[in-house]
């Protein structure tokens, strides 16, 4: 993603967040989420919660570090969480410095 990229979402991200992006992204987790219950091939998952909160949290974290360029005041920041908060869940996920 190009520095362009990451200012544009930032701008995005300023001026509250568009419905259509947010649907863009909800479709997008829905579909995985069919297509991985789709492949389970008639098994029944267990602890779906657990499981797709995990998916989803690691690289947005990733992704929003890379786009504070590690700040983590700026990421908690970003994602409305606390700094202890985030810095507890980068250390659950490695993600740490």
């Amino acid at each position: 993603m190009s520095e362009q990229d990451f200012k544009d979402m930032a701008e995005s991200q300023n001026s509250q967040s568009n419905p259509e992006e947010i649907s863009q992204l909800s479709n997008a987790v829905k579909h995985s989420i069919r297509r991985y219950l789709y492949e389970l091939d008639g098994t029944q998952p267990d602890h779906m919660y657990e499981l797709v909160l995990k998916q989803i949290e690691r690289p947005l974290f990733e992704a929003i570090l890379e786009h504070t360029k590690g700040n983590q005041s700026r990421a908690a920041e970003l994602l409305g969480l606390n700094r202890g908060t985030l810095r507890k869940k980068l250390r659950s996920y490695n993600l740490h410095k």
